[in-house]
């Protein structure tokens, strides 16, 4: 009889146990999983419910929602995308519901549910769960036919030291998916405030992203703020999170906001400044930028604006520039960007280029996305390339 260890209890793990079992039910399957709980960031994903995948109805190229490993993605896709996972866990026992957003949940709303589905399956196809199992090195692995590595993202470099040393090129790991915190007491009195659409940048750099954006007591959150996370990973992390962060309140050109503001005037010249808000804003962040501004005119009506006053509104609407000063995790999630360079294995089996019958599959790989289920995606993806390539061996 066969053996394979899949090293790594998590998402990518059990999912690649389940369906190698199912593609070869005389296998012997054996998770080891180094901590006592497996699929514990499964059980806190997307707030307790489980963002298990995207409808990806809205993603023209795969590189918007997967800033590494998206060219690898695609290839892998054809053998298993987002409607063969859809279809997968509908099949198993998990009915899912698509959000108007495009974000995939299981209809229970409730992370269990996938967690419930994947231990139901392990037990019927008789998977081996070692929990408490710590490996650190391939001779520990000698026992078995085929081994797969699906350990996660690894927050220290030092995590994949072993398998640096078996020749393995090793990305180095750097955090991604993170809100930033903004160190103006002024700005974090708005804390609870949401405004859709912004568009954020990194002044200098090409960097940007689009979505609804949340002010925290910390700083900033919201989707726009961990897609320019995922996006500037690695320059964040080299800039210490120390860096120039511009909002563009109203995701429209400085010409447009210019020709809005001369409209305003125009058509509400009696009335006060803060009583008539462009393009929607929140009344809090109108008065907030009225004071950052026109500290002074506040109380002033629409007509007193000179085009000089008009254009100062506008830069504080389309270019409203902050000092970052850290991050801030993501809840209880974590995403790394880095890990198993993909020059490592083979692009079609995700086999070692260096130990044969070795595999990766997850987030261990230097592969992650945005929020949003892509991150679920590739590993269900990359899981489910090493079960074939396992099966066919």
């Amino acid at each position: 009889m066969k053996r394979t260890a899949i090293i790594g209890g998590g998402a990518a793990g059990f999912f690649l146990a389940i369906n190698l079992k199912e593609m070869v039910p005389d296998m012997d399957v054996t998770i080891l999983e180094r901590s006592h709980h497996v699929m514990a960031k499964v059980k806190v994903s997307g707030g307790g419910r489980c963002n298990c995948t995207n409808s990806f109805e809205r993603v023209a190229d795969l590189s918007a929602v997967y800033p590494r490993g998206h060219r690898l993605l695609k290839r892998l896709f054809k053998q298993f995308g987002p409607a063969d996972a859809y279809d997968w866990f509908e099949r198993h026992g998990v009915p899912l519901m698509t959000q108007a957003d495009d974000c995939v949940f299981p209809a229970s709303q409730d992370s269990q549910s996938i967690i419930d589905c994947f231990l139901r399956e392990a037990r019927r196809h008789q998977v081996h769960i070692s929990t408490g199992s710590r490996v650190t090195s391939l001779s520990d692995l000698q026992d078995y036919d085929y081994v797969a590595v699906c350990t996660g993202g690894s927050p220290r470099p030092d995590g994949l030291q072993w398998l640096a040393d078996a020749g393995h090129k090793v990305v180095p790991p750097v955090p991604s998916l993170f809100t930033l915190s903004i160190a103006d007491p002024a700005f974090r009195e708005l804390m609870g405030t949401v405004v859709e659409p912004v568009s954020v940048m990194l002044p200098g750099t090409k960097l940007r992203a689009g979505g609804p954006l949340l002010i925290t007591h910390w700083g900033v959150s919201g989707p726009a703020i961990l897609k320019l996370s995922s996006y500037a990973a690695r320059h964040l992390s080299e800039c210490a999170y120390q860096v120039p962060l511009s909002i563009n309140w109203t995701a429209h050109a400085d010409a447009e906001i210019v020709q809005l503001l001369q409209d305003l005037r125009a058509g509400h010249p009696q009335k006060q400044l803060n009583s008539v808000r462009p393009a929607q804003l929140p009344a809090r962040l109108w008065d907030y930028l009225l004071a950052k501004t026109l500290p002074l005119r506040v109380q002033d009506r629409w007509d007193s604006l000179g085009q000089k006053d008009l254009n100062r509104l506008a830069n504080a609407l389309t270019n409203d520039t902050y000092q970052t000063a850290g991050r801030a995790a993501f809840r209880d999630e974590f995403v790394t960007c880095g890990g198993i360079a993909l020059t490592s294995v083979s692009p079609s089996t995700l086999e070692s280029r260096y130990v044969p019958h070795l595999y990766f599959a997850g987030e261990v790989l230097d592969i992650d996305g945005i929020t949003g289920g892509f991150n679920f995606q590739a590993a269900w993806t990359t899981a489910y390339a090493v079960a074939c390539a396992i099966a066919g061996a």
